[in-house]
């Protein structure tokens, strides 16, 4: 089969022929129809990312057709039309993954092939609204959202929502699944095209956070935010809960612009605010996400599709950070 496969950090990605997974009890073979980059991909094309080997097959996001399955599964399931939860051994407890987790595309080899072996536990039903690039786009963005959204975030109707980043694929499809809770929903970006982009996806407004009062315009525009989810840190993290309602809750998933900077905790305890990390998701999480994209008939953004033999410059290109919504490979 074909797959995109890294070789070394310091080497290109390189489109090649390589054996075709084997499969052992418990798993699946899914002949992929599409699927999606994540800013982890980026990462570990360049060596800074944990746990790297060599040689990878890249990919966490996923959706295609079963062809085979390991002699002890249903063999019902050749044929089916799904999509792949990336995230797998979570462990028992719902607060937290165990150390035993691990997302696909690396230490296994991923989606950014032709075929991908992955556990059977792992597939889910293909939203039937879903073309297959918009589901291989769905599933680590939209269970990382969810989760921070409504599980950590506790998101209900009518609270007012800070997305920050909102021209990610994680930060356009948190947009979607607020708008869809019925939230008001206001966006930052350093690209007034993207704003423009979020407010026609239904945010209420949006600022550039190159701006040096990004901050006191939000707080103008919204009166302050319920959840604010931010998958970026850095310095412009201290203004956040300068623009959070009393009670509000900021939720991280990432570091983009480095670490936090120092705050003023008197400001966090007085107003009883709460800052909280999550990443990915449980089974629960992956399971309730997709039955709200199914209720919601949620559509992901889809920035460009990009064929499996020109992957390497789809993954060069998320170094620019000029996508809105997610890059995607067809195999």
């Amino acid at each position: 089969m074909k797959a995109l496969v890294l070789e070394a950090a310091d080497k290109p990605l390189i489109y090649k022929e390589v054996d075709k997974p084997a499969l052992a009890p418990g798993e699946a073979l899914v002949k992929v129809k599409s699927a999606a980059l994540n800013r982890r991909d980026y990462w570990i094309s360049i060596g800074k990312y944990a746990g790297l080997k060599y040689p990878a097959i890249l990919g966490s996001d996923g959706a295609g057709i079963v062809e085979e399955v390991g002699s002890d599964n249903d063999k019902s399931l050749v044929g089916k039309e799904v999509i792949i939860n990336p995230g797998y051994g979570w462990g028992e407890d719902e607060s937290f993954q165990s150390n035993g987790f691990k997302i696909l595309g690396l230490p296994d080899d991923g989606t950014l092939a032709e075929y991908v072996k992955i556990g059977v536990t792992q597939l889910h039903p293909k939203p039937a609204h879903l073309s297959w690039d918009q589901a291989a786009a769905l599933p680590l963005a939209g269970v990382t959202v969810y989760r921070g959204l409504f599980t950590k975030g506790q998101l209900k109707k009518g609270q007012k929502v800070l997305i920050t980043g909102v021209g990610a694929g994680t930060g356009a499809m948190a947009l979607q699944f607020a708008v869809a809770a019925g939230c008001q929903v206001f966006v930052t970006s350093g690209s007034g095209e993207k704003i423009e982009r979020a407010k026609q996806l239904g945010a209420a407004a949006g600022v550039s956070y190159k701006a040096q009062d990004w901050a006191e315009q939000l707080q103008e525009l919204s009166g302050g935010f319920d959840i604010i989810l931010d998958s970026a840190l850095g310095d412009g993290f201290a203004k956040l809960p300068d623009i959070c309602k009393p009670g509000g809750r900021i939720v991280i998933f990432g570091g983009t612009a480095g670490n936090i900077p120092a705050l003023n905790g008197r400001k966090i305890f007085w107003r009883q605010l709460q800052i909280i990390g999550t990443m990915m998701g449980s089974p629960a999480d992956f399971k309730a996400m997709l039955d709200f994209v199914n209720e919601h008939q949620i559509i992901p953004v889809v920035d460009e599709i990009y064929p499996l033999s020109s992957g390497a410059q789809a993954v060069a290109r998320m170094e620019q950070a000029t996508q809105f919504g997610k890059i995607v490979i067809r195999p």
